[in-house]
């Protein structure tokens, strides 16, 4: 599932200084996905002993009754993995939801979790089926008993069981709409859990009495666990009245389903039940803990880059803004060290993660990623020895195949000597396009983790082959 070492479609700009920095770059992107690994981030921070589990962190968690598995995201099928490996036939039953092309591996490699295709970004009936699926998994429990629950990026989608009147289209096409103006995650996951059975901390009460523990990778800037997969066990701070002010703030009272509107308006006015909030005795036996993260990977790429050679800098895990704003912003941290070695000198790695947005302004196609980097290669026309990738962690650049690109400072040359202007491509959003003809795009298929986005820059000092 991971990228070629020199996969040779990043290889455009027949400059070997800049080819070097390019993969580089895709060598320190697969380290960072590498880091992200799922069975590797469970079995490091759960241990058994006797008839405890044993945390990372110190705590303790008796084995008592029987365990039940649940949980939905990109990266939750290896995560089921570990834990059937930890725990074996200590597991009664499960049941997990994973995008539909990862379904069938899973199914494969896992023995007492059964895995349901679900659908990724867009919910749909298939997500419905698996929230049934889970919310059915953990009736009837007891005291004795332990829910491992299990949450990555992409859950949010992957997983629903929407409230009384709110059907489970109406909630994808308010997801959509939310998505193309702009909104960020927390934003969007603030509505999606009050139109939600399942997320905002109510998997938590559906559980009951049983303990839970959650484990989850984080997909989220600043690690939040009540916005990772809409956080179905976590205390959820929001109000029906954010949601309502999230759907304002983007102009969208008139353009998402009356259905949904009418639902949060009656949520505010206390005619519909809030999610559980901090506080509620509910979440007095729930352990929910992070595994794998962001920060994590970025780590590793920068001890992966140390050796190699070069001055690396970490300079953000919390990257958030318009996506061809930030790569005007990444483009000149490229620049100052290619003119002045400042912040630091060549050769030189600087590591980014976090989550950009897009407001979608045309009718092309593409990803944040894409977006990011068609905007970079804009700003660093005619630099020699810089490389600057954009890259999703899962695989998956927006509603496109690829996980993002990688540009220098000769892509816009290219681009020009075909007859492309790339300036037009990103006016219509139209990175997807732009890449595929001129070369740049990083595939990687489905990675099996998600932990954002990682923006990797690369300065060579002179002859960065010798």
């Amino acid at each position: 599932m991971f990228l070629a070492e020199k996969p040779a479609d990043i290889l455009v700009s027949a400059r070997e200084d800049t080819d070097f920095a390019r993969v580089t770059a895709v060598t320190l992107a697969i380290e960072g996905i590498r880091a992200a690994d799922p069975v590797k981030a469970v079995k490091g921070y759960v241990e058994i002993s006797g008839n405890e589990i044993l945390l990372r962190d110190g705590a303790r968690i008796p084995l008592r009754g029987q365990i039940v598995v649940v949980g939905a995201g990109k990266a939750t099928g290896g995560m089921a993995k570990a834990v059937e490996e930890l725990f074996g036939d200590r597991i009664s039953r499960g049941v997990i939801a994973v995008p539909e092309p990862l379904a069938e591996v899973y199914s494969r490699e896992l023995r007492r979790v059964e895995v349901v295709p679900s659908t990724h970004p867009r919910t749909s009936e298939k997500s419905l089926e698996a929230g049934r699926r889970v919310l059915e998994a953990v009736k009837g429990l007891s005291e004795e008993d332990l829910v491992i629950a299990l949450f990555s990026g992409g859950g949010s989608a992957l997983l629903e069981y929407p409230v009384e009147g709110v059907g489970i289209e109406e909630i994808a096409e308010t997801s959509i709409l939310l998505m193309k103006a702009g909104a960020d995650i927390f934003e969007l996951n603030t509505v999606r859990k009050h139109l939600s059975r399942i997320k905002g901390g109510w998997l938590a009460r559906h559980l009951q009495p049983a303990a839970c523990l959650t484990l989850m990778i984080s997909d989220v800037v600043g690690d939040r666990m009540d916005t990772i997969a809409s956080g179905p066990t976590v205390p959820d701070p929001t109000t029906f009245e954010d949601a309502l002010n999230v759907i304002s703030k983007y102009g969208l009272r008139d353009s998402v389903p009356r259905s949904v509107i009418e639902y949060l308006e009656a949520g505010k006015e206390g005619k519909a039940p809030e999610t559980p909030k901090p506080g509620d005795p509910i979440f007095s036996r729930v352990y929910n803990r992070i595994v794998a993260s962001n920060r994590i990977s970025l780590e590793a790429m920068a001890e992966k880059a140390r050796s190699m050679g070069y001055n690396v800098l970490i300079l953000t895990s919390m990257l958030e803004g318009e996506a061809r704003e930030v790569g005007k912003v990444v483009a000149s941290i490229a620049k100052e060290i290619r003119s002045s070695g400042r912040p630091l000198p060549p050769p030189a790695v600087v590591l980014l993660g976090g989550e950009t947005t897009v407001t979608v302004r045309g009718s092309g196609v593409g990803g944040r990623n894409q977006e990011l980097a068609l905007s970079a290669a804009i700003s660093i026309r005619g630099w020699d020895r810089v490389a600057i990738l954009s890259l999703g962690s899962d695989g998956r650049d927006g509603p496109t195949d690829v996980a993002g690109a990688v540009v220098d400072g000769y892509t816009y040359e290219k681009a020009l000597s075909m007859g492309l202007r790339p300036e037009e491509f990103l006016e219509r959003n139209d990175s997807y396009n732009f890449f595929k003809q001129v070369g740049g795009h990083v595939t990687t298929g489905y990675t099996g983790t998600n932990v954002n986005d990682f923006v990797i820059v690369v300065v060579e000092k002179e002859k960065a082959w010798d």
